[in-house]
């Protein structure tokens, strides 16, 4: 199993559930194993990945969300 690391990412421009589901899944695409939390109100995602946090954050402002590592 590969190593977990610990992500804390700030994401700007979800202002919906829709926005929430659509951040989760190209989490899940980019790692399936991922375990994530968003924080709608806050902005904010937590969890733990197998993919470094930068590398997340550079897939979910990709499509259009703004997102950087906390």
């Amino acid at each position: 199993m590969a190593e977990q690391h610990d992500i804390h990412l700030e994401v700007k421009g979800m202002t919906c559930q829709g926005c929430v589901n659509a951040v989760t899944r190209i989490v899940q695409r980019k790692d399936p194993s991922a375990q994530v939390k968003i924080d709608l109100a806050a902005g904010r995602l937590d969890g733990a990945a197998a993919l470094a946090p930068d590398e997340l954050a550079k897939a979910i402002s990709a499509a259009g969300y703004e997102a950087r590592v906390i």
